[in-house]
């Protein structure tokens, strides 16, 4: 069978971000699947191990879920043993997120695994230009592109 033409869809952005973007979630089941760590719930330990007094809602718009879906992801991680909700002693609407110890341990090996997982994804471009790729999809993703 002859390949398809697709010269007509890689000038565009959105096509080579789709197409960079499912070879990276292949590499992350590859990689972190064994962990039975899904992408948002490895950022959200990574955010939280960053950032010991975060809350949910500051969680769900860094990562732009919604309150639900947040809701709803950290009920599974509290119910695996990596995280905790504690009331804010200063609001007590709000509930921060902090590390169980077995979410800490979680969060070092994933943050690993993840940086060897990137290595082997973007081994065809230098430090540079890896930088400056990071750099520059960041400012497409703020709007700011």
């Amino acid at each position: 069978m002859d390949a398809l033409d697709s010269s007509r869809l890689e000038h565009l952005v959105g096509y080579a971000a789709t197409r960079a973007s499912v070879q990276l979630k292949r590499s992350f089941v590859r990689h972190l699947g064994p962990l039975s760590l899904k992408a948002v719930e490895f950022s959200i330990l990574v955010l939280v191990a960053a950032n010991e007094r975060v809350n949910q809602k500051q969680l769900g718009q860094a990562l732009d879920v919604s309150p639900p879906n947040m809701a709803v992801t950290l009920d599974r991680m509290v119910e695996r043993g990596w995280v905790l909700r504690e009331r804010c002693s200063d609001d007590r609407r709000s509930q921060r997120i902090a590390l169980t110890p077995a979410g800490r341990t979680l969060a070092a090996r994933a943050e690993k695994i993840a940086a060897t997982m990137e290595d082997e994804a973007l081994a065809a471009l230098s430090p540079r230009e890896r930088a400056t790729l990071i750099r520059l999809l960041m400012r497409v993703a703020a709007g700011t592109g």
